[in-house]
């Protein structure tokens, strides 16, 4: 299950990010946000899913690589928590919740990425 972990990371980040992408003009309107705070979020989401799913494809991962990770996402969910609530006053609710939501999920996979860091670096798999 620990090894999934990075391929749910990977794959999570690279449909985000292309969805972001391919429906930023829609999404701009429907949540009021930037057109250019979506592409920085397709771009981010897109880096994150290329390298969880590279760290995925290592039997053997550094422990640095895998604390990298939990970091940068860990940055990212309060980055959007502070978009959240930067943008509130001009973003839809809409908006508002998919900066809120893609924060907490992001937390939760950083501190669920933190608690299996050593099987993820190892790459043993655990219940």
């Amino acid at each position: 299950m620990t090894r999934d972990l990075l391929w749910v990371d990977s794959r999570a980040g690279l449909a985000v990010g292309a969805g972001m992408f391919a429906l930023s003009g829609l999404l701009s309107a429907w949540f009021g946000l930037p057109r250019e705070l979506l592409w920085i979020m397709g771009a981010a989401n897109v880096g994150y899913g290329l390298y969880s799913g590279w760290l995925f494809t290592r039997r053997h991962r550094p422990r640095g690589a895998i604390v990298a990770l939990v970091v940068a996402n860990a940055a990212w969910a309060l980055g959007c928590l502070v978009a959240a609530v930067h943008f509130a006053p001009v973003a839809t609710v809409f908006g508002v919740l998919h900066l809120a939501g893609e924060g907490l999920i992001m937390g939760s996979l950083a501190a669920l990425e933190w608690r299996a860091r050593d099987a993820l670096a190892t790459g043993q798999r655990e219940a």
